[in-house]
């Protein structure tokens, strides 16, 4: 089965409001387990949930060997990359563990190690930056506070290395400067497992998503005659596949906001899927549920045989399923004051 295919276009419940007029939030997409390609152990199954709030995978593995394998498994956190252009979507910008990871291996709790790397102009800074105190995660109140405390002559040098870039603004009672982080940061979650010779393991692990937003819409294009057209929409219809159904509910629903002199959000979460294709095989069974939000919001994500199996909730189920692409929901409604 190919996940691409159909797209859907449903109403979900309780959708929050994310960024003000004119503002756009990127999300970081991350996704599931990786390790080194190990033939003998196969994924039995997937269970994935994925919300605006909360995602969560539930995984069976076999190992279908006659010795038990022990092997590092990992969880690879989306890059985050500071910028003076936009913003990130971060859910807990002044945490170490800034998306609130958390894994279980058969029902008991692990505290994985982590690896985590700043790099500025692919040199690597995370020494620097620990020595003189500054958090590695280039967002958050905690790093900006760091930065500003440190001295005139570090922070030029940090300039001219492409560490930190300065950012000139008038607050309304005089020019100001402060100085945004450009580094790198790489992070992986990592532990050891014991697959035993001939059973199942059960893998759990949970994740607060990044869910990225912008005032209006990305696939609208600028002639009005014909707004759902050009190179935008294609490129969104393909990574969404948008069908007739969705297409003609977001035009009523542009109608509606253009006469109330307001205007549509949209939102969107990425899942890298992909990496499950590390494992012997295919996945067994493959279960996806998204999951909730208002009934005027709209969204659209791609999909075989996606059936609507309450209120909210839109499942998919596959056999011998082979991750070829990743997952991409967007969500249009209305924001809320």
């Amino acid at each position: 089965m190919r996940l691409p295919a159909a797209g859907i276009a449903v109403l979900l419940t309780g959708m929050p409001t994310f960024a003000d007029a004119n503002d756009t939030m990127a999300e970081l997409a991350a996704g599931g387990l990786t390790f080194v390609t190990a033939d003998d152990v196969t994924m039995q199954s997937e269970d994935l949930y994925i919300s605006p709030k909360e995602v969560r995978v539930d995984y069976v593995f076999h190992n279908g060997g006659d010795h038990d394998r022990t092997t590092v498994v990992a969880f690879p956190m989306p890059d985050v990359e500071g910028s003076g252009d936009f913003i990130v979507s971060v859910p807990d910008p002044d945490s170490d563990n800034f998306m609130n990871f958390s894994v279980a291996v058969d029902g008991r709790p692990v505290t994985p190690e982590v690896d985590r790397h700043a790099f500025a102009v692919d040199v690597d800074v995370t020494g620097e930056l620990q020595d003189h105190g500054v958090p590695l995660l280039p967002f958050g109140d905690a790093t900006g506070n760091a930065l500003a405390a440190l001295p005139k002559d570090l922070i030029a040098d940090w300039i001219s290395r492409g560490i930190v870039i300065p950012m000139d603004y008038d607050d309304g009672s005089g020019w100001k400067t402060d100085y945004v982080p450009v580094w790198k940061l790489k992070t992986t979650y990592w532990w050891r497992t014991t697959f035993p010779a001939g059973r199942d393991i059960r893998v759990a692990h949970r994740y607060t998503p990044s869910v990225g937003s912008t005032a209006g819409l990305n696939f609208i294009g600028s002639d009005e005659n014909a707004p759902f057209t050009g190179e935008d929409f294609e490129r969104e219809q393909r990574r969404y596949c948008f069908d007739d159904d969705f297409i003609k509910a977001v035009a009523s629903r542009l109608d509606a906001a253009r006469a109330a002199d307001s205007y549509l959000q949209e939102s969107w979460i990425s899942y890298v899927l992909t990496t499950g294709a590390n494992w012997g095989g295919t996945i067994g069974r493959f279960h996806l549920t998204v999951d909730k939000g208002d009934p005027d919001t709209l969204v659209s994500f791609c999909g075989d045989g996606v059936e609507k199996t309450g209120p909210t909730t839109f499942e998919l189920t596959a056999d011998d399923f082979y991750p070829e692409r990743d997952i991409d929901i967007a969500l249009v409604n209305r924001p809320t004051d």
